[in-house]
């Protein structure tokens, strides 16, 4: 088991009204994996955690699409005063320690480096790196 399975356990508690039971599940993936991974955000299938998902921040509004890799200490948040949250496309990677905040939309096909922080939306098919993250090169 790692947080991803426990996120499918609490989201479809969720999806049937057993709220207590989401947040109880909520709490086990804190307490094993030190990550939040709420029921309310939407996480696509096929989606994988590195690491078990150690350390992995996720909005509860955010939106993941199928078949991301999201690596350890991943943060995937909001920034103050604004109101919309990621929105990560398909088949997309987000290295160790990166950041994704704000209103911000990352394409398909989409690298993020390690420890890079993403203010700006993403094109498809690009890699970016850095602090803030910019287009390094198109795959």
């Amino acid at each position: 088991m790692n947080a991803i399975s426990f996120y499918r356990i609490e989201r479809w508690l969720y999806l049937h009204n057993l709220i207590i039971f989401a947040k109880i599940i909520r709490g086990v993936i804190f307490f094993l994996y030190n990550s939040f991974i709420p029921y309310s955000c939407l996480i696509g299938a096929g989606t994988t955690f590195g690491y078990k998902g150690m350390g992995v921040v996720i909005h509860s509004r955010a939106v993941i699409g199928k078949n991301c890799k999201i690596a350890q200490q991943v943060t995937i948040g909001g920034r103050s005063g604004i109101y919309e949250v990621p929105v990560i496309g398909d088949n997309v990677y987000l290295g160790a320690g990166c950041k994704v905040l704000g209103n911000v939309i990352i394409g398909n096909n989409v690298v993020v480096g390690a420890n890079a922080v993403v203010i700006r939306s993403v094109p498809d098919n690009a890699v970016v790196a850095g602090v803030p993250a910019k287009i390094v090169k198109y795959v």
